[in-house]
C-alpha cells in the first residue's frame, strides 16, 4: 500500500512539476513576442501579395531580412484586399478594429486601383493624406517609422499588353497619382520609395508576375522588401 501511495505521489508531483514548467515556457514565450517589434501593413493586392504565399510578400520578406540586422519583427499585421481603393482600405481599417494599437513599423501602398476605376486625383489626395495621418497615429505618432510606397505601373504588364490597354495613358495617370502622393508624403515628412521605375523596367518579364500575369512574383517583391529595409535599418527603435 505504502509503495503504491509513494507511485501515486510521484506521479502527482511530476505532474504539477510539468504543469508548472509548460506555465513557464509559456509565460517566456509571452516575453519574448512581447521584446519584438510590431508591423502594420495597410494597402491592396501588392500588400497582400495576390498569387503568392504569405512568405513571399513584401511584408514579410522584409522582416525576414531584417533578422540579419539584429531586428527581430513579430509576423506583420496585414490589413489588405486585393481591388481595394483608398476609401476601402479605411473603412477595411475600421472593420479591423485596431483604433488604440500601436506599431514600431508602418507602411503604406494604395492608389492603383483609384487609377484602374478612373478616380480623380484630387479625391486620392484627401483620402490618402487622412490614411497617412492615420499610419502616422499607429506608428504612435512617430512619423519616421511610416514608410510609403508608390504605385507599380500594371501597364506594362503581360495581362495589360494582352487585354490592348493604353500603356502611355496608364503610365501618365499612374505618374499623376504617385506625384501626388510623393507630395503629400514629403509634406509630412514620410519616408516614400519608388519602386515603379524599377517595376517598369522588370514588370513585362514572365519571371516578374504570378499566374494572372498582372500581379507581381515573389522576385519582385524581393526588390521592394530591401528598399524597405534600407530605410528600416536606419530607424530607432
Amino acid at each position: 500500500m505504502k509503495k503504491l501511495l509513494s507511485i501515486a505521489s510521484f506521479f502527482l508531483v511530476l505532474g504539477q512539476w510539468s504543469c508548472i514548467s509548460s506555465q513557464n515556457i509559456s509565460k517566456q514565450n509571452q516575453k519574448m513576442d512581447s521584446n519584438k517589434l510590431t508591423y502594420l501593413a495597410l494597402g491592396d493586392s501588392y500588400t497582400i501579395g495576390e498569387g503568392v504565399e504569405a512568405k513571399d510578400r513584401y511584408p514579410h520578406q522584409a522582416v525576414e531580412m531584417l533578422k540579419e540586422s539584429g531586428l527581430i519583427f513579430s509576423e506583420p499585421k496585414i490589413i489588405a484586399t486585393t481591388g481595394w481603393t483608398t476609401d476601402e482600405l479605411a473603412n477595411g481599417i475600421k472593420a479591423a478594429d485596431i483604433e488604440g494599437e500601436n506599431y514600431d513599423l508602418v507602411t503604406l501602398l494604395i492608389g492603383v486601383n483609384n487609377q484602374y476605376r478612373g478616380r480623380p486625383v484630387e479625391n486620392y489626395r484627401n483620402e490618402f493624406r487622412q490614411l497617412l495621418e492615420d499610419a502616422i497615429t499607429f506608428a504612435k505618432g512617430d512619423k519616421s517609422h511610416v514608410v510609403v510606397l508608390s504605385i507599380p505601373d500594371w501597364g506594362v504588364t503581360p495581362f495589360a499588353v494582352n487585354r490592348g490597354s493604353d500603356q502611355e495613358k496608364v503610365a501618365r495617370e499612374i505618374d499623376q497619382y504617385n506625384q501626388a502622393k510623393k507630395a503629400i508624403s514629403e509634406e509630412m515628412g514620410i519616408a516614400y520609395i519608388d519602386i515603379t521605375e524599377h517595376y517598369r523596367i522588370n514588370g513585362m518579364k514572365s519571371e516578374s508576375v504570378v499566374s494572372d500575369q498582372l500581379h507581381p512574383s515573389g522576385m519582385i517583391y524581393q526588390y521592394w522588401a530591401e528598399k524597405l529595409v534600407e530605410i528600416v535599418e536606419g530607424m530607432e527603435f
